[in-house]
This record gives structure tokens, C-alpha cells and sequence, in this order.
């Protein structure tokens, strides 16, 4: 039996150098149990408030006015000739145009990237389908870790280089379109 637990023993010390043991701790994704969930590496979860409101108005007014005259007098004894040509342009334009959008939404995206200086890229889509109508709204921007909440939110007005688009495609959308005439109409300059 002692000599069992020798060979035993022997075994294991030479296949010792084939162990390896790796730290339990990762300084990159390490997390204490104390912390706060905030979003702070590739794969996580954030959400954004998206609350934009954007109006722009601008108007033109145009006027032209341009007058020629040319006049002609020949006078020979009693007989007097006289000739005049008057030529008149006016023009006189104006438009006003006059746009304003308003998005509120409020949707959960990932972290895609970690930049250098440890500001979040972050990436996200949402479709929403009602009806035969599709809605698309697509996030893209860096976030600063202090911008983030305790409730792992930060605003749309937060976000650095922000890319948010909304999309919409149905029966909805195509009705808001003009129609093949009217744009036909246009493009022919009508």
C-alpha cells in the first residue's frame, strides 16, 4: 500500500510541469460584488432616452425692377417724326419654408467598443411593427461613463457623434408620398 501511494505520489510531481493554473482575477472584466451595474464593457446593455425636438424655418423674399427706354425725335420743316420704344420687367418672388420634427423614444443598446480614452461606443436598432407599418429607429454613438445613470440610462443629448435615424415604411408612409403624377409634374417643371 506504501508503495502504491510513492508511485502515486511520483506520478503526480512529474506531471506537474504539464499543470497550469490561471488567476481567478482578470483586471479587464473584473466587477465587485459592490458595484453598480452600469455598462461599462463590449456586450453590455445600455438604455437611451431619446428625446430630440428640432425646428428650422426659412424664408425668401425676391424683387426685381428693371426699366428701358429709348426714345427717338427727328423734326424736318412742319413735318415732325418721332419714334419711342419702353420696355418694363418686373418681378417680384417669395417663399417661406417652415419644418419641424419632434422623436421620443426611449430603447436599450449595446456596447460595440471601448474607445482609447474609455468613452463607450455604443450601436442599436429597434423595429416596431404595426399594421402592416414598420417603424425603425437606429442609435449609433460614444457615451462617457460619467453621462450614464444609476439606472444604467443616459439622454440622446449625451451622446457624442450621434447618428439617430427613424425610418418608416407601410401604407402609412407610401400615403404620405405624392403620388406618380404629381411627381411627374414636378420633374417636368410644372
Amino acid at each position: 500500500m506504501k508503495t502504491s501511494i510513492i508511485v502515486a505520489a511520483m506520478l503526480a510531481t512529474a506531471a506537474a510541469p504539464l499543470v497550469h493554473a490561471d488567476d481567478l482575477y482578470n483586471e479587464k472584466t473584473y466587477r465587485p460584488l459592490a458595484s453598480d451595474k452600469r455598462a461599462h464593457l463590449p456586450g453590455d446593455v445600455l438604455t437611451v432616452l431619446i428625446y430630440e425636438s428640432s425646428s428650422a424655418v426659412t424664408s425668401a423674399d425676391t424683387s426685381l425692377q428693371r426699366r428701358n427706354d429709348v426714345t427717338v425725335r427727328a423734326s424736318a420743316d412742319q413735318h415732325g417724326h418721332a419714334a419711342a420704344v419702353s420696355a418694363n420687367n418686373d418681378f417680384g418672388g417669395g417663399g417661406t419654408v417652415q419644418r419641424q420634427g419632434k422623436l421620443l423614444a426611449q430603447m436599450s443598446v449595446s456596447v460595440v467598443g471601448v474607445a482609447s480614452n474609455g468613452d463607450l461606443l455604443v450601436a442599436g436598432e429597434q423595429v416596431l411593427e404595426i399594421n402592416s407599418d414598420r417603424q425603425k429607429i437606429r442609435v449609433e454613438g460614444r457615451v462617457r461613463p460619467l453621462d450614464i445613470s444609476d439606472a444604467n440610462a443616459v439622454l440622446s443629448s449625451r451622446l457624442a457623434d450621434a447618428k439617430i435615424s427613424y425610418l418608416g415604411d407601410g401604407d402609412l408612409a407610401n400615403r404620405q408620398r405624392p403620388g406618380f403624377w404629381s411627381r411627374l409634374f414636378q420633374w417636368v417643371g410644372f
